[in-house]
């Protein structure tokens, strides 16, 4: 295996056609094209909105749209051309009154925001808002060769730029100081950029657009100089506004080519992807088997929207309408990949194809026809059925936001995946990307724990997907075995319970083209932090979400930069306030970092379902209120899945919260009438309610009424109205449950004296965490360590309990009678793991009820411990021992034989320059095992290099460590290079980790092996 692929001969010959076309090489030895700028101005005209400055052969044109947005053009030898025609820029309607004077030394273009000047000796541009303020500057004329034409302009002096489309692994901070490539390349793994955009914006507050199909580069130096491959310049200028400039000129731009699509309900549901019909990776099926594996989600509970059953080259479809049929019958829809084109589109569609996923094998020679494949896809659906079109795309150009998904191609499960891929589409947002994502674990590789950590945090992107039978084993999130599969059902769910927000916010990004991952500049611009890597590896779900992905074989993460402002986390209710970096935050297994904004108030469907299907018009409405200060949130509701919303079927319902900024006092929420109607809308529901406070209300009344507290859960569960408290949950939240309640009338729910999220006593309540690195031995008694950190005020009756799996053991603590204000206490916890527990992570719950600021409360932190095998007593190969880790480039790493392919045991001998190995470890970089030592070895020993399999690529470098040491690393090795032998003394070393790193860019061929890995022990 040299490099992961999916291409057949024909489509790498045809996409290398492609790349041909768009770049030319010169001639060896060919000196580059002399280049030109343009001259003083030698003639003007004015013509209502359009303006003409001649100089010498060259013209340049000056055409307002709208009263912030313009064109400017040039023409070298005064012929004005366009090859995007009407592909991408939308009808823009009358354009603006513009006036123009003659200041001498320029003409000023002026509509009432924006003024344009033009320098007349030599011809240059440069923009300014009506008060004055600059926004762009040329710094040098238009410049133009044969190839390309470039734009230089002057860079502010802490000025960001933001923008460019998806780019694979950066985009969410600043290109400030980068250079920034966009154009078809077909590199989908990290530096690559599929589905870039020519369009670019600044923190300055302006955006510039790039009319055309030419490959672009930018280099946000100083100055900067953006270059076309063309030789012609034709651009639009946006200029934004107020506080949210960035946000003003991504719709601006999105007004110029289109606002985002607003999918089908199903489609912000995740999907499933694979071939069921002559399927070489799986044997002989048919497209009706496709049911089995939907009924593995359906008989898991597992949220499902969308099946493509033909995901495959070559891969066709029989009894389509049946398998669409038995799809719908299950709560999906049905999809296929267009990998013949859309000649069939139609009756596909009749037969009950509801999702297209186009690919770069058919596209043609060009953006243009990646774009009217998506267009004609959409369009296609559209016009066969009464559903919204809804399309999948790897490679596409501005525009395509109108009518599809980009996702970023075909990648290889592993964290590096998963790290480069959190700046990605955050980032494509910026460009008016409201829907890009990556494949849950990418297609090929991963394992089970890359497959639970990628979903956690793409169930916060609106969309994505799952894509089997390209790697060893189908990658369903339920093919793992526990604690996978209820970790990622759990994920499943919740994105499911979040769909009216995330519904809601794809209705805003059809009205304002700013989609639902966010970077944090995008909503904090004034902060410096949120333009730079101290912000790179987190995002906004909306703005009421911040995510820190884990992105490393970890139980904490570090790092996590929260701007200012109140944060909560989601699981625990802890209360941050910000600025502030959070390092060795825990985050086990099942815990993504997640972060809540004080004031958000989140629209929720509640009840734990599987599917949108499961709703009902009399189904509950759940809003969770973090309340603070007045606040706001719109319900956006339609049908979901016709496009009866685009004729005014649809319905808004807002919610707004009133409580104090800080501390105690009243909570007020108020739901008012549900404004506009469509089919199916309830005329009545009932709605729940969680409230943040970390304080009990003395009474809560809803229009007039006092509802009845109840005493548990038990009882407010069986009442069909009433509240309760739990200061047991996440901190302390009220629930509040009604009756169905008209939708055409407003109501409000008030929680008299209690608080704004943090309680009426901020900080008063104990915070609980745990060490790192804690471990305990399978059937052997052990400590664990938990830290009590009382608040503000005294915690008092301080009771620490531990909740571990099934079959442990844990002994009670000793209660702490009282724990002065801001002092911390180190509880010490006796606990047995069973003896089948596995080694490697498991998660355990602290728990600490204490009384302060007269409240009982509840403090509460999930937390791993390593569960470790017993250590060797005498001399072992490392390819027997428990491996806690097993990280590794491509497929798993193997035991006793070389890598292979993507598979387990598909290896062969190991082999170094000739020489075979009964024994040893075969992997691909990156690869990272660690082993359980104890102390008890002494020293390790092996041969290392490229197996022969490779026939002489590859170049890795090989390290040990132990217990965070790198003890020893070898050269650079190739293929062609010396087997070396290693010997490494490991006297008291406790964790041992053999590491394979990439060490020239490229993972082709690094299949690195441990052959007669072995330890010294005793």
């Amino acid at each position: 295996m040299r490099s992961p692929t999916r291409l057949t001969t024909a489509a790498v010959g045809t996409l290398l056609g492609l790349l041909a076309a768009l770049a030319v090489p010169l001639p060896a030895g060919a000196a580059e094209p002399a280049d030109t700028t343009v001259g003083a101005v030698t003639g003007f005209t004015a013509d209502g909105p359009v303006y003409r400055l001649a100089a010498g052969h060259a013209e340049a044109r000056v055409s307002f749209v709208t009263d912030e947005t313009f064109r400017i053009e040039l023409a070298p030898d005064g012929t004005y051309t366009d090859p995007t025609g009407q592909d991408i820029v939308l009808p823009q309607g009358t354009p603006p009154a513009t006036r123009w004077a003659d200041r001498g030394d320029r003409y000023e273009l002026s509509t009432d925001r924006v003024t344009l000047r033009a320098y007349k000796s030599p011809l240059r541009f440069a923009a300014y808002r009506a008060d004055g303020t600059e926004l762009w500057s040329e710094t040098k004329g238009l410049t133009w060769n044969q190839d390309r034409t470039v734009q230089t302009l002057a860079r502010g002096g802490a000025e960001q730029y933001y923008g460019a489309g998806m780019q694979n692994g950066r985009g969410n901070t600043s290109h400030r100081g980068k250079t920034v490539e966009v154009g078809v390349d077909y590199n989908w793994n990290d530096g690559g950029h599929p589905n870039s955009v020519p369009f670019y914006l600044s923190s300055s507050g302006y955006g510039v657009y790039r009319n055309t199909y030419a490959p672009n580069t930018y280099v946000f130096g100083e100055p900067v100089t953006t270059t076309a491959r063309e030789r012609r310049f034709d651009a639009y200028y946006f200029a934004g506004a107020g506080p949210d400039a960035l946000k003003d000129v991504i719709g601006q731009y999105t007004k110029l080519t289109g606002k985002p699509f607003l999918p089908p309900v199903y489609g912000l549901e995740i999907g499933d992807a694979d071939c069921y019909l002559h399927n070489a990776n799986r044997g002989e099926r048919h497209t009706l088997d496709a049911l089995e594996v939907a009924d593995g989600y359906v008989q898991n509970d597992m949220p499902n929207g969308w099946m493509l059953v033909n995901d495959g080259y070559g891969c066709g479809y029989e009894n389509l309408a049946e398998t669409a049929t038995g799809l719908q019958q299950r709560g999906m829809q049905l999809g296929l990949w267009t990998e013949d084109g859309l000649d069939r589109l139609a009756d596909q569609v009749k037969a009950g194809q509801r999702v297209a996923k186009l690919d770069v094998a058919w596209v043609g020679a060009g953006y243009k026809f990646a774009l009217d494949g998506c267009k004609a896809a959409h369009a296609g659906i559209e016009a066969h059925s009464d559903a919204r079109g809804f399309t999948w795309a790897p490679e596409s150009w501005s525009g395509a936001q109108r009518c599809g998904v980009q996702w970023s191609g075909d990648q290889s499960g592993s964290w590096e995946y998963i790290r480069w891929q959190i700046p990605t589409y955050a980032g494509a947002s910026m460009s008016g990307l409201a829907y890009t994502t990556g494949d849950v674990d990418g297609i090929f590789g991963g394992s089970a724990k890359t497959y639970t950590r990628d979903l956690q945090w793409k169930t916060f992107l609106p969309v994505t997907m799952t894509m089997d039978g390209w790697a060893a084993n189908d990658k369903q999130p339920f093919r793992y075995g526990e604690p996978y599969t209820t970790i990622n059902r759990s994920y499943l769910k919740l994105h499911e319970a979040l769909l009216p927000y995330i519904y809601s916010h794809a209705h805003q990004a059809t009205r304002t083209g700013v989609g639902l991952a966010r970077p944090l500049v995008l909503e904090y611009p004034d902060d410096p932090k949120a333009a730079s890597d101290a912000a790179k590896y987190e995002f906004l779900s909306g703005e009421d979400f911040l995510v820190a992905p884990v992105y490393q074989d970890a139980v904490e993460r570090d790092g996590i930069y929260l701007p200012k402002g109140t944060w909560i986390d989601y699981w625990s209710g802890r209360v941050y306030e910000g600025p502030r970096t959070l390092d060795d935050h825990s985050a086990p297994l099942d815990t993504l970092p997640l972060f809540v904004r004080a004031g958000a108030t989140v629209p929720m469907w509640p009840g734990g379902i599987r599917s949108y299907t499961d709703r009902t018009p009399g189904s509950p409405v759940a809003w969770d209120v973090y309340p603070q200060g007045k606040s706001s949130f719109t319900l956006y509701e339609d049908d979901g899945v016709t496009r009866a919303h685009r004729t005014g079927a649809h319905a808004t319902q807002r919610a707004d919260v009133t409580a104090p900024v800080r501390g105690a006092g009243d909570v007020t929420v108020r739901i008012d009438a549900s404004r506009g109607t469509y089919r199916g809308k309830a005329a009545a529901r009932p709605y729940d309610f969680t409230v943040h406070t970390g304080d009990a209300p003395g009474r809560v009344v809803l229009g007039g009424t006092t509802l009845t507290r109840h005493s548990g859960r038990a009882a407010f569960e069986a009442a069909e109205q009433g509240w309760w408290y739990d200061p047991a949950d996440r901190g302390g939240v009220v629930r509040v449950k009604t009756a169905a309640l008209r939708t055409d009338r407003p109501f409000a729910l008030t929680l008299h004296d209690t608080a704004a999220v943090g309680g009426a006593v901020p900080g008063a309540a104990a915070s609980v965490a745990a060490p790192t690195g804690q471990e305990l031995g399978a059937g052997v008694p052990g400590t664990v360590a938990v830290d009590v950190t009382a608040g503000s005020r005294d915690a008092t009756g301080v009771d620490v309990t531990v909740a571990a799996p099934e079959g442990w053991q844990v002994e009670p603590a000793a209660r702490i009678d009282r724990l002065p204000a801001g002092t911390t206490r180190r509880v010490e916890v006796t606990v047995t793991p069973s003896k089948e527990a596995v080694p490697g992570e498991s998660t355990l719950t602290a728990t600490v009820r204490h009384r302060s600021a007269g409240q009982d409360r509840v403090a509460v932190q999930r937390f791993a411990v390593g569960v470790v095998p017993e250590p060797p007593t005498a001399d072992a190969w490392a390819s027997d021992l428990v491996w806690l880790k097993s990280a590794n480039g491509w497929g798993p790493p193997e035991r006793d034989r070389s890598n292979g392919e993507s598979g387990a045991n598909d290896g062969r001998t190991l082999t170094l320059a000739g020489t075979t190995y009964e024994k040893g470890i075969g992997a691909h970089a990156d690869s990272d095992i660690e082993v359980y030592l104890g102390g008890r070895c002494t020293a390790f020993t092996a041969d290392v290099g490229i197996d022969d399999e490779i026939n002489g690529y590859g170049e890795v470098a090989f390290s040990v460590e132990a217990d965070g040491r790198v003890l020893w690393t070898s050269p650079k090795l190739t293929g062609a290079s010396a087997t070396v032998p290693v010997r490494v003394d490991l006297a008291g070393a406790r964790h041992v980790r053999l590491r394979i790193t990439d060490t020239n860019g490229s993972k082709s061929g690094d299949h690195g092996d441990w052959a007669a890995a072995r330890f010294a022990c005793g």
